[in-house]
């Protein structure tokens, strides 16, 4: 088996898909902007250091879902996907895509953006396999603002890779090769567990690391 991972966020899309719906949920008067955008901000600022709060974050990012309901929240994310997801997908990122697809690599896209968020995203490119983080839902299939299982944010990418494989009756020893494209610091667990790490758009952090390593640089939105 050939594995071909690709984190979602500034790596197959040029923006943060997390970040642009709390924002969308702003233009659609569910949340006050001033202290809806402070509060993002700071969260995103704390991602890119790489001191994010994982399990505070969730909490905040799915407080609307929760208000709203996923009926309500379902047709506002169709308009999300028309009105600024589908406008940012280049064709690069598509090609790349295309390209593992049409190799026979088994392609996932491995994101910390929670399901409800991305599973349309990976739809639009199509890929139907998705590990993301998953949201728990009470009795009544509400969510709750925590997190289901593990999160797939840092090492969690790396053991949620490990539950999909388990999952067919693999292990990382069947894997004869594995690529993964990510932009992220915080993704530097999985991108030194795979064969091949590819530093796609990397940010500040990521890219001094991937050049002393001698990784391959891809420049996917120049």
């Amino acid at each position: 088996m050939k594995l071909a991972l690709f984190d979602l966020d500034y790596t197959l899309l040029p923006l943060d898909s997390d970040y642009a719906w709390g924002q969308f949920t702003v233009s659609l008067g569910w949340r006050d902007a001033e202290s809806h955008t402070r509060a993002n901000d700071a969260f995103y600022e704390q991602y890119k250091a790489g001191t994010l709060d994982i399990v505070e974050y969730i909490r905040f990012a799915t407080s609307a879902l929760r208000e709203h309901g996923m009926a309500t929240s379902d047709l506002a994310h169709e308009r999300f996907m028309a009105e600024v997801i589908r406008p940012a997908i280049r064709p690069e990122a598509l090609e790349l895509v295309r390209a593992h697809q049409a190799a026979g690599d088994a392609v996932i896209i491995v994101t910390a953006t929670n399901e409800f968020v991305t599973r349309p995203i990976a739809e639009a490119f199509g890929v139907s396999e998705l590990i993301a983080i998953e949201l728990e839902r009470d009795g009544e299939g509400h969510l709750t603002g925590a997190i289901r299982g593990t999160p797939s944010f840092r090492e969690g990418k790396v053991a949620r890779v490990e539950q999909w494989l388990a999952s067919r009756g693999l292990s990382w020893a069947a894997v004869d090769h594995s690529t993964f494209y990510s932009d992220s610091i915080n993704d530097l667990p999985l991108l030194e567990k795979v064969h091949e790490p590819v530093a796609t758009n990397p940010d500040p952090r990521l890219l001094p690391i991937a050049t002393e390593r001698g990784w391959r640089i891809l420049n996917l939105f120049e």
